[in-house]
């Protein structure tokens, strides 16, 4: 039986969400971060195995045959794929993961995992995002303009999640996010499991 939590957090590109589970995952030692598998090329930095498992469109599509992927979907004309298997090791193991998806896959992991808990992750303004995402200095100007239109479509599923956090000032949101991982690993269900020998002590 899983003690973890499997939490998916959602954002528009340039919403921030990579520098927050950074952040979060430093601050909380139960929490791992599920690394992808993608058909896209690495972008400058990026190592395999530590950004995401860079596969061929191939082997990809093969593991969707096989059932390996707790979720997959195609974003920016490439693959996107979470190993069933890691997650489950992980989870049975008491460690919270997160998946860093977009809401394709969110409905995925929540048909077949109805337990996890969802998060969506939005910029304070439309502004900030388009700014956000002209300041990293890798896209063409029709590049932004699709991922603005495609912004727009992610968002207006954030209805479907269980908790939204505006990412205006980091550290607040930074906080919120840690208020969620906290709250949900002191529920009764698996927090009584893990404190078994402990309650009993106190019940005898």
């Amino acid at each position: 039986m899983s003690l973890g939590t499997l939490y998916i957090l959602s954002a528009p590109s340039g919403a921030g969400k990579t520098s927050l589970v950074k952040a979060l995952v430093e601050r909380q030692p139960a929490l791992t971060v599920s690394v992808s598998h993608t058909t896209r090329a690495p972008r400058p930095g990026e190592v395999d195995g530590r950004e995401y498992h860079f596969i061929n469109e191939r082997d990809f599509l093969e593991r969707v045959e096989d059932g390996g992927f707790l979720e997959h979907a195609k974003v920016f004309d490439h693959f996107y794929g979470t190993a069933r298997a890691s997650v489950q090791s992980d989870l049975r193991a008491d460690r919270d993961v997160i998946l860093e998806i977009d809401w394709q896959g969110a409905q995925q992991v929540r048909r077949q995992m109805p337990g996890c808990q969802s998060i969506f992750i939005v910029p304070p303004s439309r502004a900030t995002l388009e700014q956000r995402l002209r300041t990293r200095g890798q896209d063409s100007d029709s590049v932004i303009e699709r991922r603005m239109r495609d912004a727009v479509r992610e968002i207006s599923h954030y209805t479907e999640y269980d908790y939204l956090v505006v990412n205006d000032a980091f550290e607040r949101a930074l906080a919120e996010l840690e208020c969620i991982v906290t709250g949900n690993r002191l529920r009764l269900g698996a927090q009584a499991r893990r404190q078994q020998a402990l309650m009993r002590d106190l019940l005898a």
